[in-house]
């Protein structure tokens, strides 16, 4: 549905940069959606795990104390303020299901409407640094698109952003924007060498995501380095690299946050530009339904 009747959207990014206390990080949270709404923001996501710095770097059991059940306590303090502000809010958090299963989680909060549902991440990684699959069962409730008061808003986090079927089955429910909340950074020991060449290979494929589904798509990270709680030497860590950012249906980036800052962005969406590229370029048209349930397995053997 159309946000107004102009069809214009104003999406706000909050760019953070976490420290210890989550209730400070909170209170953060609530200063940036605040900061988005008075300038015109309608929906405002933020970055991954928020309310915590990144507690994946190291596999710790005490870090369990930080997952709430959702709704809980922190969709109770986001929602009078969903609600005063009128806006819709997307806010990343560690989701406490039941003793010994939790979820990485994405709640939607419309408006005064509140809250209206959530979607678990379904990719989880397991990489140097980034120890999900430690803390995080995959995610059972499917794809989800959200229909709200500002439009239909496809809701997905991080390591999600590097696969196009989650994007496509994601667009096919309807969603006009597809946010990903994000915690994405480098290892300064291989910055040098490969830093570049990881954070373009990060937008390119938000921008083919964009391009292949022709609907908006927002990426919300964090910023500022957090050191891993096991440091051996003060580089090792994780240097959230920022630079959140909007893309249009023809793939071309519409703003862009500061690499090393934090920041607020309020980016205006037209979302007439789905139509207009999804007629000039129908790629949902030209799907071949019939051809893809090899997608459905692991690997095809070449035997």
């Amino acid at each position: 549905m159309p946000a107004s009747s102009d069809h214009t959207l104003r999406l706000g990014l909050v760019q953070m940069a976490m420290g210890d206390d989550p209730d400070a990080n909170m209170a953060k949270a609530l200063d940036g959606i605040r900061d988005a709404a008075e300038r015109g923001a309608e929906v405002i996501c933020l970055p991954e795990l928020f309310r915590s710095r990144y507690f994946c770097q190291t596999e710790d059991t005490d870090r369990f104390a930080l997952a709430e059940p959702i709704p809980g306590p922190s969709t109770a303090t986001l929602e009078p303020l969903a609600a005063d502000l009128g806006v819709t809010i997307v806010a990343s958090l560690f989701e406490k299901r039941t003793e010994g299963l939790y979820h990485n989680t994405a709640a939607v909060i419309d408006g005064a409407k509140g809250y209206i549902g959530k979607y678990r991440k379904m990719h989880i990684p397991d990489d140097p640094r980034y120890y999900e699959k430690f803390y995080f069962a995959p995610g059972d409730l499917g794809f989800k698109a959200f229909d709200t008061e500002k439009g239909s808003l496809g809701v997905l986090v991080c390591w999600d952003q590097w696969y196009p079927e989650a994007a496509r089955l994601t667009a096919l429910q309807g969603a006009q924007v597809l946010f990903y909340p994000t915690a994405i950074g480098w290892h300064r020991y291989e910055k040098a060498e490969h830093g570049t060449a990881q954070h373009e290979a990060w937008e390119t494929a938000q921008r083919a995501h964009a391009i292949a589904n022709g609907c908006f798509v927002v990426a919300v990270n964090r910023t500022g380095f957090e050191p891993a709680p096991d440091a051996q030497d003060e580089d090792d860590g994780i240097e959230f690299w920022g630079q959140s950012f909007v893309v249009a249906p023809d793939g071309q980036i519409l703003a862009r946050a500061p690499q090393d800052e934090t920041a607020v962005l309020v980016v205006p969406i037209d979302l007439d530009r789905i139509r207009e590229l999804r007629h000039g370029w129908p790629f949902f048209r030209d799907r071949r339904i019939d051809a893809y349930a090899p997608l459905t397995q692991r690997f095809i053997d070449p035997s």
